[in-house]
C-alpha cells in the first residue's frame, strides 16, 4: 500500500479504502492525495482508532479534482449515496449554499442562501437576481462574501440612500451610478473570469498590506481570511452545480474502466471495473465532451494505482 500510495499524485481529491472482498470501507477528501493517504501507514498519532481498518485496506482508489473545493463536493455527494463503515456523517458538516446578487435599484446587494438538496435556494431569488454556486461551508462564503463588498460594495450604491447607508455612501463617495460597473464586476468574479478574480484579490492583498503596516493587525487578519475564502469560492469546482444535469461519464486506460454518475448536477457515483478496449468504448462515446478529460486523467490513475498494487480492478 505504501508503494500506492506513492503513485498517488500531489493534489487534492477523494480516496477510497476496500478489503480483500471488494467491500469499501472509508472514503475521504484530500488537499494532497499522496501525503494524505501515506498517512495511514505512518504513525497514527491520535487516530489510532483506525489500526484496525488500516490492517484490512487491500486496495487504494482515488479522483484527482481541480481543487480542494471540488473534492469537497464530490466526498459529499459519494458520502450521501453510500456510507462506508469506517465513515461516520452521510455528507459531512459543510452546509451547500449559494450566492444571490440582487442588481435591482433598490435593494442592490450580495446574500448567502442556503440550499435544499436540489441545489436550489431556500429563500426564492427575487426578480433581477442572479445566483451562484453552489459552494459548502456558510462560514467561509459569508467571508468571501464580506470580502467582495469590501472592493465592490454594491448595497452602498442603492437608489434610496438614506439614513446610516447613505451616510456611509456619501463618505465613500459611492453612488448610484456605481451600480453597474460594481454588479459588473462581482459578475465577472463569482463566474469566475481569471482577470477579474486576479483583479480582486490584488485590491484584497493591498488593502491587507496597508492595514498590517498601520498596525491594524486585526483588521488584515479579517482581510486575509476573506482572500482565502475568495479563493475557495472562486477556484474550479465542477462536481456540483446549480441545475439538473444527468449525464454518465467514462474514461479508459491499461484495461480499467472509470465511471461517474453526474445526478442532478452533481457527481454521485464513482465506480471501477476490469474492461478492454472495445468493452469500453460504448461508455467513453457517451461521455460529454466537456467531461472527456476529467474521466480519462482518472483511469490513468486507477491504471497506475492498479499496477502498483500488482492486481487487477475487478468488481
Amino acid at each position: 500500500m505504501r508503494a500506492v500510495a506513492a503513485c498517488l499524485p500531489n493534489a487534492p481529491g477523494v480516496y477510497r479504502f476496500r478489503d480483500a472482498s471488494g467491500r469499501s470501507l472509508y472514503l475521504g477528501r484530500a488537499v494532497n492525495l499522496r501525503r494524505r493517504v501515506r498517512s495511514y501507514w505512518s504513525d497514527l498519532g491520535g487516530r489510532q482508532h483506525l489500526a484496525p481498518m488500516v490492517a484490512r485496506i487491500a486496495a487504494v482508489e482515488a479522483v484527482a479534482c481541480a481543487s480542494e473545493h471540488e473534492a469537497a463536493w464530490l466526498e459529499r455527494s459519494l458520502l450521501e449515496r453510500q456510507l462506508p463503515p469506517w465513515n461516520r456523517t452521510p455528507g459531512g458538516q459543510e452546509v451547500p449554499v449559494g450566492i444571490r446578487l440582487d442588481t435591482s435599484a433598490r435593494s442592490p446587494g450580495l446574500a448567502v442562501l442556503h440550499l435544499d438538496g436540489n441545489g436550489v435556494g431556500l429563500l426564492s431569488a427575487r426578480p433581477g437576481a442572479q445566483m451562484f454556486g453552489p459552494y459548502l461551508g456558510g462560514s467561509r462564503v459569508r467571508l468571501a462574501v464580506a470580502g467582495l463588498h469590501r472592493v465592490f460594495p454594491v448595497s452602498y450604491a442603492s437608489d434610496r440612500q438614506a439614513g446610516a447607508l447613505g451616510d456611509l455612501a456619501r463618505r465613500r463617495g459611492i453612488s448610484p451610478a456605481d451600480r453597474t460597473a460594481f454588479v459588473g464586476s462581482l459578475t465577472a468574479v463569482l463566474e469566475r473570469d481569471p482577470e477579474a478574480v486576479a483583479d480582486l484579490r490584488a485590491r484584497l492583498t493591498e488593502r491587507r498590506d496597508a492595514a498590517a503596516a498601520a498596525e491594524a493587525y486585526e483588521l488584515a487578519g479579517r482581510i486575509q481570511a476573506e482572500l482565502i475564502a475568495v479563493d475557495w469560492i472562486t477556484c474550479e469546482q465542477r462536481a456540483a452545480a446549480l441545475g439538473n444535469e444527468d449525464a454518465d461519464l467514462a474514461g479508459w486506460a491499461d484495461g480499467v474502466l472509470v465511471r461517474f454518475d453526474i445526478r442532478g448536477g452533481r457527481i454521485c457515483g464513482w465506480r471501477q471495473f476490469s474492461r478492454t478496449a472495445s468493452q469500453a468504448r460504448r461508455w467513453i462515446a457517451g461521455t460529454p465532451p466537456a467531461w472527456r478529460d476529467f474521466a480519462a486523467q482518472n483511469a490513468r490513475l486507477a491504471a497506475s494505482l492498479r499496477e502498483a498494487a500488482g492486481q487487477p480492478v475487478s468488481l
